[in-house]
């Protein structure tokens, strides 16, 4: 039988890193119809008030919104198509990423 290689270690503390309950995550969504800051701040209104996100940025020029979620809480994907069709726009995909809001927004 082989013995745990280091490689292999790091690579599973990194992914239990990732899904840690404690990690402030930064979620992507693309959405269509997005043109103008009316409609940004249409986004903007729905998702402040939502209890799992501290952070929302639309960006016209991508069609995305960022959303950062606190520490410890979390957005599910259908809470995100809610929000997007409450705000008369038509969600095209969620994706969670790895960088920081700050980087994903391209600050």
């Amino acid at each position: 039988m082989k013995t745990p290689s280091i490689l292999g270690f790091l690579i599973l503390s990194a992914n239990l890193a990732w899904a840690a309950p404690d990690r402030v995550a930064t979620v992507k969504a693309t959405v269509n119809g997005m043109v103008c800051s009316f409609c940004a701040q249409g986004i903007l209104a729905h998702f402040k008030k939502h209890p799992a996100i501290s952070e929302v940025h639309v960006d016209l020029t991508r069609k995305i919104v960022l959303l950062e979620e606190r520490k410890g809480k979390s957005i599910t994907d259908k809470e995100i198509n809610e929000q997007i069709e409450k705000s008369g726009f038509k969600l095209v995909k969620v994706e969670r990423v790895r960088e920081s809001f700050e980087t994903a927004k391209g600050v």
